[in-house]
């Protein structure tokens, strides 16, 4: 490609020179040899503007042949008689060769000028990238230091009077016999527990997002996962007419048992508070796959829309509870995300085969291994 971009470059050079030649013979009568060898100068520069210095200098040595040839007396011979003719004809080789050379060193300095403009310039990009990148980093250790900050507030300043509240309510319920008196203790005492649910969420949240929560991996089944959930859902579960259905020989699992009976139990608790009492909660558990387990609950609620099915794993997302219960903070599926990730795996919701009811599964992992988080 460079091979014939320079050949072009000396074709034209000999065409300009053919075209000024022709022009300059055409009005030989009528020019001298100063402004000949002027506008054989500036052409020389031209071509060396143009196509640099191999063509400026082709152009310049048949240039210099043709001043002599057509231009110098004795005409179309290459000698010259008149000594005043070789010091003008010196003057014109030594002018077209320099110009010549000087016009095609001065492109070639203003190219590498622009390769150095635009060198510095991507340099200078990428250390903005850098420098950015740099910040971005400070910021994310500064965010994590006041989310520790924050956490430690959380687990101190909030936990320790709320244990006190706690501590005393119970005392008091324990000592009165005032109906009306225990009622208001008892609401302090449902609330001191919402609030204590709340703030154990956040924690568990900031763990999650900050990659500290620490997974106990350990060899469990998965009727010791459901039993577990189960069992801490039983109060939930009163007003409903509970099913569990495990398939038979299943595998044994490899996970924090502890955590995964807490998604199982978050799910159970959602199905209770958003269906009606009196109406069945379906929970399952079967092999998904040679090297995977599945969960399932389903309930016979209202069920999710699904315009907003992929919502409800999200922060501080909440449903409208039945008017038996209240909505809770919007954090239990979010958590219950984060650890079945934290394990490999995933949750998610299914169509039901009706028009109402929800059906909320999750996949693990028989050999779970836990999965890097970041904040």
């Amino acid at each position: 490609m460079k091979t014939q971009k320079g050949f072009a470059g000396y074709v034209f050079a000999s065409l300009i020179v053919a075209g000024t030649l022709s022009l300059l013979l055409a009005f030989r009568s009528h020019a001298n040899l100063t402004t000949v060898a002027l506008l054989m100068v500036l052409v020389t520069m031209f071509c060396a503007l143009l196509w640099r210095s191999g063509p400026a200098l082709w152009a310049s040595v048949i240039q210099v042949l043709c001043f002599n040839y057509f231009f110098i007396p004795p005409y179309h011979t290459l000698t010259i008689a008149d000594p005043a003719n070789w010091i003008a004809f010196s003057a014109f080789v030594i002018t077209a060769l320099v110009v010549g050379q000087l016009s095609a060193h001065a492109e070639t300095r203003a190219e590498q000028a622009e390769a150095r403009r635009l060198e510095i310039e991507a340099l200078y990009k990428e250390l903005r990238k850098a420098t950015d990148e740099a910040a971005e980093a400070e910021l994310l250790r500064r965010s994590e230091a006041l989310k520790s900050a924050l956490l430690d507030a959380v687990t101190h300043d909030l936990r320790t009077p709320l244990t006190s509240i706690k501590a005393s309510v119970t005392t008091l319920l324990s000592e009165t016999n005032d109906e009306f008196l225990r009622e208001l203790l008892e609401v302090i005492d449902e609330e001191a527990d919402r609030l204590n649910h709340f703030i154990q969420g956040m924690m568990d949240l900031a763990r999650l997002e900050s990659g500290n929560l620490r997974l106990k991996h350990s060899v469990t089944t998965v009727a010791d996962v459901v039993e577990i959930a189960v069992q801490r859902a039983e109060t939930l579960l009163s007003r409903h007419h509970v099913e569990i259905t495990l398939q038979e020989e299943m595998p044994e699992l490899r996970v924090d048992a502890n955590a995964i009976s807490e998604v199982l139990y978050t799910v159970i608790e959602n199905a209770a508070k958003y269906s009606p009492a009196d109406t069945r909660i379906h929970v399952t558990a079967k092999q998904d796959s040679p090297g995977s387990v599945r969960f399932e609950v389903q309930d016979e609620g209202p069920g999710i829309p699904i315009e907003l099915r992929s919502k409800v794993f999200e922060k501080f997302f909440r449903g409208h509870a039945t008017t038996n219960s209240r909505p809770g903070f919007g954090l239990g599926l979010s958590i219950a995300k984060g650890i079945v990730e934290a394990h490999c795996g995933k949750i998610w919701i299914e169509p039901t085969k009706g028009d109402f009811g929800t059906l909320i599964c999750f996949s693990l992992p028989t050999e779970a291994v836990p999965a890097p988080l970041q904040a």
